[in-house]
């Protein structure tokens, strides 16, 4: 796939990068060479290769799911500045 230098420079302005004139045709020749790569990957036959999350095999550790309170009121709320009754204290914000 081949770009012009007015595609290159609409694609320029719709991500808002600043890109001189003097490099359009240079950058125009860079994407068009990107373009064609990726044009190249479609071709490959993926048909047969699973899904992968990661290049290395790894099992997700299980917890049990048990629902409970945290138990942790008094460590998170030491975290504040100001608690008052179990609550974090913030100032007023609306009128």
């Amino acid at each position: 796939m081949s770009l012009d230098k007015a595609t290159v420079a609409k694609i320029a302005h719709l991500a808002r990068i600043k890109v001189p004139e003097e490099e359009l045709d240079h950058l125009a020749g860079e994407l068009s060479q990107i373009l064609t790569f990726v044009e190249q990957l479609n071709e490959v036959d993926t048909g047969n290769v699973p899904p992968m999350t990661s290049v290395a095999a790894q099992k997700l550790r299980r917890r049990k799911d048990e629902v409970t309170d945290g138990g942790y009121r008094d460590a998170v709320l030491s975290n504040g500045p100001e608690t008052a009754e179990g609550f974090y204290v913030v100032p007023k914000v609306v009128e």
